[in-house]
């Protein structure tokens, strides 16, 4: 699993950019495009075999000492040369010759003592400091049109040593002189470059900023200013008449009176933004004369440097700072406990004060900061959310607050929160909100930043954002995507990082207007649940930022690791409407396709063949020859009406009895004893007789013997308890055509199972089989 990727918020008071060319010293070796990193790998030599293409060929940090012509007339397209930190004595610019694309060049960091110049008309970047130069290592004539960075070093300066550099137009001349061993005053000329860059010497005066000329320099950057130097450089700034704009002051060493000395000559010049940086420590006293003229400073920054009050009133150090008249103040890892309100309408509209001690009593009831519109204070000991409501309260024109990494909580049972009425952009982030900080936001606030909380869900009773447009809800114990009820034109959500297992979609019926949702490094279970969520990208409705590489499945164990992208389940197993509509779908057809095969073939007909054959053979199989009485002569006696003699003579006789006279049947032709009664002859050929088949069809229930006969079968049926009664249907007989005194018929024809006659010859075969089964059995000798 990737590491997540923390969003970029403005949390800090100043933004620095800083741009490299070059990857971090500990990764390996490595060839990619058009770039070789050969970083911090022990080499005493250049390496061979670069790429003809190289453009960017980093050899920092390694055991270089020479430069040769031939190892660079392969590589005619590099623009980037990283040779920092080695161990290169002497360098000749012609070895470059062949690189007419090189615009980068970084040599700092090694023990250069010569240098010989040759044209190099693409470098924009050049940097030659901290090597062993005793002169500054400058050519009579540079031949850079395009150079724009220079840093440079030696360990003296005399004369006119940078008579070279005036006619150059610079963007930034960086100058190391903390090695400075020699200083001839009036060697500094005027510069043309817009940002000066100078390290002074850290525990000498050579008194350089009095022969600094600055009159097209609108940026300048000074470090190492220890109190010896801090009277030079108030005399520096009041003398001065140039177009100065910008002052940085790092690392300087100086009580609060000389602090204060530099503040009111910077507030009397040209400079707009002054910076003091990483200043030791101050112990302010109760001198509060400063002058608040009219000034052209804007804004002050004051970072890294702490303040302190131990033999005095704070009072007085906080006001020197907020009754200053100017637009914009920051005041950052000062460890400040508190800072006062304006003592009057104040032209502040940007305050931060991070990385502070400040507490809930920050600017209480402060009604004097009525064009504030950005306060930032994070890192500090604010602890109640609703005290920060009731402070933008009084601030009308505040639009954004940063009081993220506190301890901010709110509970469920407070109550009023009072926010700014303009505040449209909120952050409090890395705080200690639960679920309950959601009755208590600006009502017009459009970006809201809540990540890195306590925060599981999102209250339905909550007041309606209307405005929002962006949250934050990244770093939380989320388990679900939260609808847009209450956040109506919400465009932007996220929610990395928390514990969203089945993000349901119907999140997005909820939030017409959302358009880019980050969810990445959560716990998903990929299953059918997770199928909508991923729909909703491929349809286009939703942008997922991080996809596909920071969705990846959690749950089940089976498919941990793959990219939701890839995870893929079909349409039936998870749609149940569309799973019952296919089963009976499958059902109709397999139900018509048997009863088309039924009808087709006559499965019914011989299932039920088979099934009283079966029959047949279990009583056979229970009853033995001496269970039957000694008077059975015959297998069978067949019934039937004179009407079907002919099929009965014919087809019904030959079939039963066939040539090896294993079965007899009693015929009333053959088998009747001439002088007894009909009935009498029926009764005994129905004693003598082990089965009694009827042959039944419209013709037998017309026949008044027939039914005689059938009578005395049945009554033979009831009274042995047996089942030696075949009714074999020749013909269909329909029940309307069977007179009502026939109700002994109708009987056996709806509780018996009768033999049908088939009309198919293929049917003949299992007929006769059944028919000869149901009749056969062992009669005793006679």
């Amino acid at each position: 699993m990737a590491k997540a990727r923390r969003p970029v918020t403005r949390n800090s008071c100043t933004v620095f950019i800083f741009i490299t060319a070059f990857w971090n010293n500990t990764q390996p070796f490595e060839e990619s495009g058009f770039s070789a990193i050969y970083s911090n790998r022990f080499l005493n030599q250049f390496p061979k075999n670069l790429p003809a293409e190289t453009t960017v060929l980093d050899l920092s940090h390694n055991n270089i000492s020479q430069l040769q012509i031939s190892e660079f007339r392969y590589i005619l397209r590099l623009q980037v040369l990283n040779l920092s930190h080695n161990v290169i004595q002497e360098l000749d610019f012609s070895v470059f010759q062949y690189n007419e694309d090189l615009e980068h060049l970084d040599l700092s960091h090694n023990v250069l003592q010569t240098l010989s110049c040759h044209p190099a008309l693409s470098l924009r970047h050049l940097n030659l400091t901290y090597n062993n130069y005793t002169d500054m290592p400058i050519c009579p004539e540079i031949d850079m049109p395009k150079l724009q960075y220079l840093g440079l070093g030696a360990k003296r300066i005399l004369g006119s040593d940078f008579s070279a550099l005036a006619h150059l137009l610079l963007d930034t001349l960086f100058l190391s002189l903390e090695g400075l061993s020699e200083y001839k005053a009036k060697s500094i000329p005027v510069f043309n470059t817009k940002t000066i860059q100078l390290v002074l010497h850290p525990h000498k005066d050579f008194r350089i900023l009095t022969d600094l000329e600055l009159n097209a320099t609108e940026s300048l950057e000074l470090f190492n200013i220890h109190d010896t130097q801090v009277n030079e450089l108030r005399m520096f700034l009041l003398s001065r008449s140039g177009r100065l704009l910008n002052l940085t002051l790092n690392n300087m060493q100086c009580s609060w009176e000389e602090l204060l000395s530099i503040l009111q000559a910077a507030w009397e010049t040209t400079v707009e933004h002054l910076v003091i940086s990483n200043a030791t420590w101050m112990d302010a006293t109760n001198a509060n004369n400063f002058n608040y003229t009219e000034t052209s400073l804007k804004t002050l920054v004051i970072k890294q440097t702490i303040i302190t009050s131990i033999k005095s009133d704070p009072q007085y150090m906080y006001r020197i700072f907020s009754d200053m008249n100017i637009t914009a103040l920051t005041i950052s890892g000062a460890k400040l406990i508190h800072m006062l309100c304006p003592s009057k309408p104040s032209h502040f509209t940007y305050l931060c004060f991070s990385y502070n001690l400040l507490t809930d009593a920050v600017f209480e009831s402060c009604n004097n900061l009525t064009l504030l519109e950005m306060l930032i204070l994070p890192v500090n000991q604010l602890k109640h959310l609703i005290k920060m409501s009731l402070m933008t309260s009084h601030m009308k024109s505040l639009k954004y607050l940063d009081v993220s990494q506190n301890l901010l909580q709110y509970k469920d049972h407070e109550k009023g929160c009072h926010w700014g009425e303009n505040l449209a952009e909120l952050n409090l982030s890395s705080n200690q909100l639960s679920d309950s900080v959601f009755h208590c936001l600006p009502v017009n606030i459009q970006k809201l930043d809540l990540q890195h909380n306590q925060i599981s869900r999102i209250p339905k009773e909550i007041v309606e954002l209307r405005a929002l447009e962006e949250l934050n809800l990244a770093f939380n114990r989320l388990t679900d995507l939260p609808g847009c009820g209450q956040f109506t034109s919400l465009r932007l959500l996220n929610t990395e990082n928390n514990s969203i297992v089945a993000p349901s979609s119907k999140f997005y019926h909820t939030c017409p207007r959302i358009r880019e949702v980050k969810a990445e490094n959560n716990p998903f279970r990929c299953s059918c649940e997770i199928r909508e969520f991923i729909d909703l990208r491929k349809q286009g409705l939703v942008v997922l930022v991080g996809w596909p590489e920071f969705y990846q499945c959690e749950y089940p164990e089976d498919v941990r690791g793959i990219w939701l992208e890839d995870f893929h389940v079909s349409e039936l197993v998870c749609n149940l409407t569309l799973l019952i509509a296919v089963v009976l779908v499958i059902i109709v057809v397999s139900v018509a396709i048997v009863c088309f095969l039924c009808i087709y073939l006559d499965i019914p007909w011989y299932l039920k063949m088979m099934w009283q054959w079966t029959q047949v053979k279990r009583r056979i199989w229970k009853n033995y020859p001496e269970d039957f009485p000694d008077d059975i002569e015959f297998h069978a006696f067949i019934s039937y009406s004179e009407h079907d003699s002919d099929w009965v003579k014919n087809v019904l006789i030959p079939n039963l009895e066939k040539e090896d006279g294993s079965i007899r049947i009693c015929q009333h032709e053959r088998n009747f004893i001439a002088g007894k009664s009909i009935v009498e002859n029926i009764i005994d050929c129905i004693e003598k007789s082990y089965r009694s088949i009827f042959v039944l069809s419209p013709n037998f229930v017309q026949s008044e013997w027939c039914h005689y006969e059938l009578y005395f079968a049945h009554h033979k049926l009831f009274r042995e308890n047996t089942s030696s009664l075949i009714l074999l249907l020749l013909e269909p007989i329909p029940p309307y055509i069977i007179p009502a005194k026939y109700y002994k018929l109708k009987a056996l024809m709806a509780k018996r199972t009768y033999m049908e006659w088939p009309a198919e010859k293929s049917k003949h075969g299992l007929f006769w089989a059944n028919l000869r089964a149901a009749v056969h059995i062992r009669l005793p000798e006679t």
